[in-house]
């Protein structure tokens, strides 16, 4: 329903009687979405994966198999690492932030 009130031409309050919705709720949600509480879905002609890249160095090396499990995240020229065991809800806040400072 979020996705449908940005569509060009339409109208919120029109979208949330459609869906048996009250305007001020669709409006709520407009609001999260446009804050990055709520993920609005991906168009079909976005891809839907990053690519992953994966490197094997000596063990010990940095990046090699003393890492194992390690995932680095770029996002906004920052390199966010996350190791095994990490707090999603923690690495999303973190993820979000720096998107925000981006």
């Amino acid at each position: 329903m979020v996705a449908e009130s940005y569509e060009p031409g339409a109208v919120v309050s029109e979208v949330a009687r459609r869906h048996d919705l009250a305007p001020q709720h669709l409006f709520a949600w407009r609001k999260a979405a446009r804050s990055g509480r709520l993920v609005l879905p991906v168009e079909a002609t976005t891809p839907m994966f990053v690519p992953v890249v994966t490197a094997m160095g000596e063990p010990g090396a940095a990046g090699g198999i003393a890492n194992r499990g390690l995932i680095v995240i770029e996002i906004g020229g920052a390199l966010v690492r996350a190791e095994p065991g990490v707090d999603v809800v923690w690495l999303r806040d973190v993820l979000r932030a720096v998107k925000a400072a981006t």
